[in-house]
């Protein structure tokens, strides 16, 4: 596919990198921004002969997508996190589109936790726009839950789906929600007050609706524990921009 770029950032990600970029062979190009990894993730990415690196620093992961884009050789850019791998089905598909730069090509993306295919918790089924021109749209400003911007532009679903594989243990839940809870508690500071009860409320009511609205409650041991991350990072994040909105005197 000599016309897109695959494009991610990466930080400490070895966990899955290798399983990720061997599904990439198809692609002339696949631009890793890195943002200060620690461990193995620049030695991996070096192994493959069709993998550019950039190092760089991190501002959000809107304006930091958006700036690994930039650095790509071809318009048409394919989004992709370093946990994640394209099916066999997928590569196929996407050789055969004939590509429309006013349309944004959404994906549906298969959750597993402990190799274990979630179709609860709102986990299933999850389609995010992951191709698209960068003439035309790009990403959006936000720090977290950043997304490609469709205003004006088609949007066509594609049938194959890629495999995330975010999460093998109760661990990488917790890392998860460190990082994420510290960038949304800092962006937010001093834009949005929520009280230590209403955080406390808010993260309940995400576990309620995770494990009895969205069906938890029927996936045993995986059901509960996502259920549980998807309250504990709710609060956390409230209870982060609480203290940061009150320091200490």
């Amino acid at each position: 596919m000599p016309d897109v770029s695959v494009v991610m950032i990466t930080k400490n990600a070895e966990r899955k990198l290798e399983l990720c970029l061997a599904s990439l062979s198809n692609f002339s190009e696949v631009i890793i921004y890195d943002n200060g990894s620690t461990d193995n993730t620049l030695e991996i990415a070096k192994k493959f002969s069709n993998v550019k690196v950039f190092e760089g620093q991190f501002f959000g992961f809107g304006e930091t997508k958006r700036h690994a884009s930039s650095l790509a050789s071809n318009g048409w850019i394919f989004s992709l996190d370093a946990d994640e791998v394209l099916s066999e089905n997928l590569v196929k598909e996407l050789r055969s589109l004939s590509l429309d730069e006013d349309t944004c090509y959404q994906v549906r993306r298969d959750n597993y936790y402990r190799g274990k295919h979630i179709k609860c918790c709102g986990w299933y089924p999850e389609y995010i726009v992951r191709l698209y021109h960068r003439e035309q749209t790009n990403f959006s400003d936000a720090k977290v839950h950043e997304s490609i911007e469709t205003k004006g532009l088609k949007v066509e679903k594609l049938k194959a789906p890629i495999e995330h594989y975010s999460f093998d243990s109760v661990s990488d839940f917790l890392v998860k929600i460190q990082i994420y809870s510290e960038i949304y508690a800092n962006d937010m500071q001093g834009k949005k007050h929520v009280s230590v009860l209403a955080g406390v409320g808010r993260g309940l009511f995400a576990f309620i609706k995770s494990y009895f609205f969205r069906k938890g409650i029927f996936w045993g041991f995986e059901g509960l524990v996502i259920a549980f991350f998807h309250g504990l990072g709710t609060t956390v994040k409230y209870l982060k921009l609480h203290e940061k909105n009150n320091p200490k005197s």
